[in-house]
């Protein structure tokens, strides 16, 4: 359990330090690939929060700064004036053109395993999690 928790935040560090250059966390990177996906759908916060990695983030806060950064925007939605729709920006898509070929690289991290290998080590952590779903 200690390898698993170590190299969890090994890789973590690497993805900050990938994404630090162009001044945006992970939560954010993560919600601005939600949102490329859902396009031109916009998403609500809580529809975005069920679809991150990190469901314990503060997604309202982390939408509002990429609001700040002008990547995001945010309007209330007109089926329900409770909920605010969010959609990607074209510099919020801009960006990420830009991070993908330098977040591809992240798959360098697996290139010591092998394709069985790589196969294998997924396998064994979904196990993991599918044993412990209860």
């Amino acid at each position: 359990m200690l390898n698993i928790i170590f190299t969890s935040g090994w890789i973590n560090e690497k993805v900050k330090n990938a994404l630090a250059p162009e001044d945006i966390t992970p939560q954010q990177y993560n919600i601005l690939r939600i949102l490329r996906g859902s396009s031109p759908q916009p998403l609500s916060t809580l529809q975005i929060r069920e679809r991150m990695l990190d469901r314990m983030s503060d997604t309202s806060r982390i939408v509002d700064r990429l609001v700040a950064k002008n990547l995001v925007k945010k309007v209330v939605c007109a089926k329900d004036r409770r909920l605010v729709d969010v959609t990607i920006t074209d510099k919020g898509q801009t960006l990420l053109k830009k991070l993908d070929s330098q977040m591809n690289h992240m798959d360098d991290i697996l290139s010591n395993l092998s394709e069985k290998e790589a196969q294998a080590l997924s396998s064994l952590l979904d196990k993991l999690r599918d044993g412990n779903e209860k």
